[in-house]
């Protein structure tokens, strides 16, 4: 069996616990990767803005992906790869979710932006990311440099609904998926966690077969599909454990540091 030679980690819900904090115990079990030679990097639906501040604990050498791997960005911030979702499509998609009457956010590459500073989620985002929002009166100045644009709602039914109404009026010109129960993103098309992880295997020369990844959400399935061995978070929900070749504990049972504790052991 090859050896594990790279290893890629959702953030939220997987590398953090739910205050947003990296343990010890995580930060000490991405130090022994690096001891064994062994490749690390994450990729989130974040904003690059609200990823900087993983550099520097994690000691991240590689490009890392954020707006679900459609962006990828080197340590010092430079952009390696940037993807945009065409800006008709962008106004299709914010259309569509006024429609469902969930708040809504768009984010360049730069700039979070909202219409609505009391929305549910917002105080939430921005304990997150650790990045203020720009308020605007409309996202139409906006929309040919729209990195992610958001869904948020407390109603996890209602956005599955969202979800599988975006999907078919955005078709092959974006992607759309639930990175939280509460959070629906729309991305660039052909870009996902899985694509992020064929550009990093690219880049190191390996193969899926050295690739193990860890994750928690729907958007995490495309990574696990590219890689041969996959953990689901035990805070996961059972369908993303059914697809996972290892289920681990909790992101508040320092179910990241255990995930790769077992990778280490081979």
């Amino acid at each position: 069996m090859t050896a594990i030679k790279l290893v890629v980690s959702d953030v939220d819900g997987t590398l953090l616990t739910q205050d947003k904090r990296i343990t010890d115990r995580a930060k000490d079990a991405v130090a022994k990767l690096r001891a064994a030679n062994i490749g690390f990097t994450i990729v989130s639906s974040r904003p690059t803005i609200g990823m900087t501040f993983l550099i520097e604990p994690l000691a991240l050498s590689l490009p890392f992906g954020s707006f679900n791997g459609s962006s990828i960005v080197d340590p010092s911030l430079r952009p390696v790869v940037q993807h945009l979702i065409p800006a008709e499509t962008a106004r299709r998609a914010i259309d569509l979710l006024e429609q469902f009457g969930v708040d809504i956010w768009l984010f360049t590459d730069e700039q979070w932006l909202i219409r609505n500073f009391d929305g549910e989620y917002v105080a939430h985002e921005q304990r997150a990311i650790k990045h203020d929002p720009a308020i605007v009166g409309s996202f139409a100045a906006h929309l040919n440099r729209a990195c992610k644009i958001v869904g948020s709602s407390s109603d996890p039914k209602l956005l599955v609904r969202c979800e599988a109404a975006m999907r078919q009026a955005v078709g092959t010109e974006a992607t759309a998926v639930r990175s939280q129960t509460y959070y629906l993103d729309i991305t660039p098309p052909g870009h996902d966690k899985g694509t992020f992880v064929a550009a990093i295997e690219t880049r190191l020369g390996v193969s899926p077969e050295a690739v193990a990844t860890i994750g928690d959400m729907q958007n995490d399935l495309p990574m696990f599909a590219r890689s041969r061995v996959s953990f689901a978070m035990g805070n996961a929900a059972d369908e993303i454990k059914r697809l996972a070749t290892h289920v681990t504990a909790s992101n508040e049972e320092d179910g990241f540091a255990k995930a790769v504790e077992v990778i280490l052991a081979g």
